[in-house]
């Protein structure tokens, strides 16, 4: 047998933890993947990279048995050859698992509950012993330097901690005698802001350390730097390329992701010159949010930051009043609203829209088409009295996918089969037919492949051509490209103002953690 070259770069002579020979499956003609291999070492994180549409989910659901392969593709397991295609549930038993977006806990049940249920259900007899479990799972999370209490309700936690939770309870159920297995997550940060990933990052390599393998799936390329050891890229069901991570710059994956290169959005600086005010906030507070002011100029995008729990990300909610503010005022183009009496509805009619963070539990209906999730906002305009008049709000629809590139433009589709960059456009082309006054972003790139990201920064760029923007964003990189200017948070408050040159990723993140220092020495020249 042959060495292959070890995750640390030296050799291994174990066989691989996972291997895919010339893998490939067919959509009604269509080769969603094609020919395609991979080789995952013992104790890596191999990442998987690829556009929306690359297939990576087609080759991850052919692992879990979903779909059948067509003939000819082998796939080995810890050296051992296994028949394809699986059988359902039959991956458990190769010691394979999985975490997908979506986590896949109850959220109405405990912690303990969500990482046992399997066993549970299974177990022969009445009885359960809980005091045993409660003991096994607190020594397992104790294991994982994992901080969770057995007897917490899982959608009171935050969404961190549900996702370690859901890794944990994927590494438990894939243990055996040598603690190795293949852990596979698919775009387990998808809706973690940037500065809270840290903690997922650690048990990540926790678990290649202890001997299993993780592949790690992300749009985030930072992410996917930090965090794999090597990384495999496919561009329309072929592999591309795997390449060393620590010896690959961000230029050259986004070549192999894209086939070409990528031109930088660059955006160009607004003038503001003679430019009216027209969003004034004045006093805002709210949980964290303490007596904020500013003003928006008309074409301006402001961006807000800084680190986890320092109150940017409250204040999107606040101004949408999705969340209640405890004091405030809005004033937008003259008009003043008392922000703790607001209401979504009031905030909608005075001209505010709010795009925010969890596309999918916040801002869409998954089950429902695009073309109602897209025309949600005005669908009176396509009504004839009682009567929803769907022939023409389809045709609406439609050309609202064309504006806004959305693929695939099919109107009829469920929206929740988008890809996530795709969801995405549908928010924006819903909320901006309202052509508001006043648009508030919460981290508008989250979950989005490299490509949709540059079409939403110029759709960012174009919209403050008629509104004044806000984006509340974890992402540094993200900032620089659209902002104008740029809100640092420490403690509540703004303790940072960045305008012109230093709107750059390094002197934002620089700000950000000298935010705690600079909110206490305000905090102090505070009078009373």
């Amino acid at each position: 047998m042959t060495e292959a070259p070890g995750a640390d770069g030296g050799h291994d002579e174990r066989p691989p933890a996972l291997a895919v020979r010339r893998l490939s499956k067919s959509f009604g003609g269509v080769r969603a993947l094609d020919d395609v291999s991979l080789t995952v070492l013992p104790g890596e994180v191999h990442g998987l990279l690829g556009e929306n549409g690359s297939g990576k989910s087609t080759l991850i659901k052919t692992l879990a048995g979903f779909h059948a392969p067509d003939g000819g593709g082998v796939l080995e397991v810890g050296g051992r050859s296994v028949s394809l295609p699986l059988e359902p549930g039959e991956f458990r038993s190769l010691r394979l698992s999985f975490v997908h977006q979506d986590l896949g806990l109850i959220p109405s049940l405990s912690v303990l509950e969500n990482l046992r249920i399997g066993e549970i259900a299974a177990a022969r007899g009445p009885l359960i012993r809980w005091r045993h479990e409660r003991r096994r799972a607190r020594e397992l999370f104790r294991s994982y330097n994992v901080d969770l209490e057995p007897g917490a309700t899982v959608g009171e936690l935050p969404q961190v901690d549900r996702a370690l939770l859901a890794i944990v309870r994927a590494v438990d159920a894939i243990a055996g005698a040598d603690g190795r297995g293949v852990l596979i997550l698919d775009e387990p940060t998808v809706f973690l802001p940037k500065n809270r990933t840290e903690r997922l990052f650690a048990l990540v390599r926790q678990i290649a350390t202890a001997g299993s393998s993780v592949v790690f799936v992300s749009h985030d390329l930072d992410e996917v730097r930090r965090v794999t050891d090597r990384v495999t890229v496919l561009r329309d069901g072929r592999v591309q390329g795997t390449v060393v991570t620590r010896q690959s710059s961000e230029r050259e994956l986004v070549e192999l992701i894209l086939g070409r290169r990528l031109d930088r959005f660059e955006a160009e600086p607004h003038d503001l010159t003679g430019k009216t005010v027209e969003v004034v906030v004045e006093g805002l507070s709210g949980e964290v949010a303490h007596e904020l002011s500013f003003e928006i100029h008309r074409g301006e995008i402001v961006g807000m930051t800084g680190l986890v729990g320092s109150g940017f990300e409250e204040v999107p909610y606040l101004l949408f009043a999705a969340a209640v503010a405890r004091s405030g005022r809005l004033v937008i183009r003259g008009n003043s609203y008392d922000l703790p009496a607001m209401t979504p509805q009031a905030a909608l009619e005075a001209g505010v829209a709010l795009v925010p963070a969890d596309r999918q539990g916040a801002g869409s209906v998954g089950s429902l088409s695009v073309a109602d999730n897209a025309m949600l906002l005005v669908l009176n305009e396509h009504a004839r009295g009682p009567v929803l008049r769907r022939r023409r709000l389809s045709a609406s629809a439609q050309r609202l996918l064309r504006e806004y590139e959305v693929q695939p433009q099919n109107p009829h589709a469920e929206y929740a089969s988008l890809s996530g960059g795709n969801q995405q456009k549908v928010m924006l082309a819903k909320w901006l037919q309202t052509r508001p006054a006043l648009l508030v972003f919460h981290e508008p790139t989250q979950g989005v492949d490299v490509g949709a990201r540059q079409q939403i920064f110029r759709i960012m760029k174009g919209s403050s051509d008629h509104s004044s923007v806000v984006c509340a964003s974890s992402d540094f990189e993200q900032l620089a490209a659209v902002c104008d200017r740029v809100l640092v948070f420490g403690g509540g408050r703004v303790v940072r103002e960045l305008v012109g040159r230093d709107v750059t990723k390094e002197r934002i993140a620089e700000q950000c953690y000298n935010s705690v220092a600079l909110a206490e020495s305000l905090a102090v020249a505070e009078p009373g």
